[in-house]
């Protein structure tokens, strides 16, 4: 993340995003798939790293192997197989987008980090070491069990998140990178997708 001062001399967090350049790699029609839609390559892929149906998938469409494939309804653009689609060519500035990616992964955490708990805060009459326990997790005789869904310590993080609303800031195109303002799922470096709100 950085920041920037908007024209109100406020200073704003942003993100940096790499959005592009992404290739067509399949134009999908009312008539041969019963549906329209336009799925996007993006990122370089080793061949070794990549499976033969993929291969041959990336070649009828002209292209290198890609890391991230993805499929867009709705794709205004009209961009035909094999042909570049570049930050400019879909986001502006002031556009509304929605962030899809992956939550960092945290591990195994206890309740007061993972369900914000606020634990036993009185730690008088003869409380020891429970500081951040969980505290009583059902009945007794009745209904003889935990319920499903009980906020319990386990893993955390490492979950597709959208994050909806977000407002891009700047383009620029030469380099293909657009500034979000906020934060955005995932840790540095990670694959994210981008839906811009029509």
């Amino acid at each position: 993340m950085t920041s920037i001062y908007d024209g109100a001399g406020k200073n704003v967090a942003c993100t940096v995003v790499e959005a592009g350049p992404c290739v067509v790699t399949q134009v999908k029609t009312e008539d041969t798939d019963g549906y329209s839609a336009v799925q996007l390559g993006f990122g370089e892929a080793k061949e070794k790293n990549t499976t033969q149906p993929l291969l041959g998938h990336f070649q009828k469409a002209g292209t290198t192997p890609k890391r991230k494939v993805v499929e867009f309804r709705n794709f205004s653009i009209g961009k035909a197989l094999g042909e570049e689609v570049n930050v400019a060519d879909v986001f502006t500035e002031g556009d509304t987008i929605n962030a899809i990616g992956v939550t960092k992964g945290k591990g195994f955490q206890g309740v007061v980090k993972r369900h914000g708990f606020s634990g036993v805060n009185d730690q008088t009459h003869g409380q020891h070491n429970r500081g951040r326990a969980p505290g009583s997790i059902g009945a007794s005789s009745f209904p003889s069990k935990v319920f499903k869904g009980m906020r319990m310590a386990g893993r955390d993080g490492g979950q597709q998140v959208t994050v909806k609303n977000l407002r891009v800031l700047k383009v620029f195109p030469e380099q293909n990178l657009i500034l979000v303002k906020g934060a955005i799922p995932g840790h540095k470096g990670a694959t994210i997708i981008l839906e811009k709100k029509i």
